[in-house]
């Protein structure tokens, strides 16, 4: 059946969020169609009854499903909180995104996988989180792969960017603050910037290439090489120092690789992400931190 759609209305959950803001500020450049975030006081993802309702009020072509727990450490002592956030919640509008016949794009995680492959993870290799917040959120894709007709699950990584709290920002806070900064050299991913992930998000929501996809900025690299990365851009001579996770010890396991291929947006002729550092260099350009 097919949902070619020329006008079309998106739906945001979690539009107050690191990405959900982006999409929403891209609205205004978004042609042939209109924009509508939901942050969590007008939608409550975890209200069944409200999400029916909401969704159902606004009748959108597709709904981005932004809205998660992401405290990936604070997750381990509140797994209840993460699994009715990024579970059933992703259940809700599942149901409610099918029950109109919406399109869906749920936005998951590379920390569904454990991280002991060697070489980038591919949409159909097999997860294996290590966390709560890495289950949780593979238990929103299992709910959205059984659920919806019309779906999308869109693996990323790392996200920067100009709203919320991330590592870019929290490392220049650091810089001020500390003479020397200690950063995990055996954590390997790739760095996504959040106006590109969104940017991207906006073309594939117009396609019929439903499943598995992975987006993030092309390239890799430690946290470590992260942070220098960072401050090399920023021109600030900072004292960065490598150490390992169990030097840096945290609540929530991390997968030691978790870098992300990108088949899908191979095989569909999708235009690829640009590499990371470019990215990270004009987000620094574009704004003052």
């Amino acid at each position: 059946m097919s949902k070619v759609i020329y006008f079309m209305k998106i739906l945001i959950t979690g539009a107050k969020g690191q990405l959900g803001q982006e999409l929403v500020r891209l609205s205004l450049v978004f042609p042939n169609g209109e924009i509508v975030g939901f942050d969590r006081k007008k939608l409550d993802v975890t209200n069944l009854e409200e999400c029916y309702t909401v969704i159902h009020s606004y009748k959108p072509n597709a709904i981005i499903h932004c809205a998660a727990y992401t405290k990936v450490d604070q997750a381990e002592s509140e797994a209840n909180l993460a699994f009715r956030i990024n579970a059933e919640g992703t259940r809700n509008v599942a149901l409610a995104a099918e029950q109109i016949g919406a399109k869906i794009i749920y936005i998951s995680t590379d920390y569904v996988f454990d991280g002991k492959a060697s070489s980038p993870y591919r949409e159909d290799d097999l997860p294996n989180p290590l966390s709560v917040y890495g289950k949780s959120k593979l238990v929103g894709e299992q709910f959205v792969r059984s659920l919806c007709s019309y779906y999308f699950i869109v693996r990323t990584s790392w996200i920067f960017g100009r709203y919320g709290h991330n590592f870019v920002k929290t490392m220049l806070k650091l810089e001020k603050e500390r003479d020397v900064i200690k950063v995990v050299d055996d954590q390997v991913g790739s760095p996504t910037y959040a106006l590109d992930l969104a940017r991207f998000l906006l073309k594939l929501v117009r396609t019929e290439h439903y499943g598995i996809w992975h987006a993030s900025n092309t390239g890799s690299c430690s946290w470590y090489e992260f942070a220098r990365a960072v401050f090399e851009e920023k021109r600030l001579n900072v004292r960065v120092e490598p150490c390992t996770s169990a030097d840096f010890q945290r609540l929530a396991p991390r997968p030691a690789y978790s870098v992300l291929a990108h088949e899908a947006i191979r095989y569909y002729g999708l235009e690829p992400f640009r590499p990371w550092r470019e990215a990270l260099r004009d987000f620094l350009r574009d704004n003052e931190y």
